[in-house]
């Protein structure tokens, strides 16, 4: 039985109770990419994008902004071929005054954004997140 029966295949959520050692498992059982970044660490917009960006191995040129983000979850992928599937865990997303609430919503917005783009490629694209 899938872990994901009741979670659409394109959606941005919370963690909630899914643990991060099954949702890896799930995913190289369906052949699906794992992209996951830890983000505790990080207090500010451009250590979370660097975080993101070295955990999901990001090309140099990565350009530290939202958009660059979006262009990286879509476009390059995208030019990469064809694509089995992500599922995408960002851990402990800050919360801090150089990342707070509306930095939080924009990154998710982005993601949501990257999930609607391969859903209309009928490709899974799975967000899980959790907040500090």
């Amino acid at each position: 039985m899938s872990l994901f029966k009741t979670v659409p295949p394109n959606v941005v959520q919370s963690i909630r109770a899914f643990r991060v050692n099954e949702l890896q498992e799930e995913a190289a059982r369906l052949g699906q990419h794992f992209l996951y970044a830890w983000c505790a660490d990080a207090t500010t917009k451009q250590q979370v994008l660097t975080r993101i960006a070295t955990a999901f191995h990001f090309p140099r040129h990565f350009g530290k902004n939202f958009d660059a983000l979006g262009d990286c979850l879509t476009d390059l992928a995208y030019k990469a071929g064809p694509q089995p599937g992500f599922l995408v865990v960002l851990e402990q997303l800050p919360n801090t005054p150089k990342f707070d609430k509306e930095a939080r919503e924009t990154l998710l917005d982005v993601f949501r954004d990257a999930a609607d783009f391969w859903a209309e490629r009928k490709v899974a694209f799975r967000v899980f997140y959790s907040f500090q």
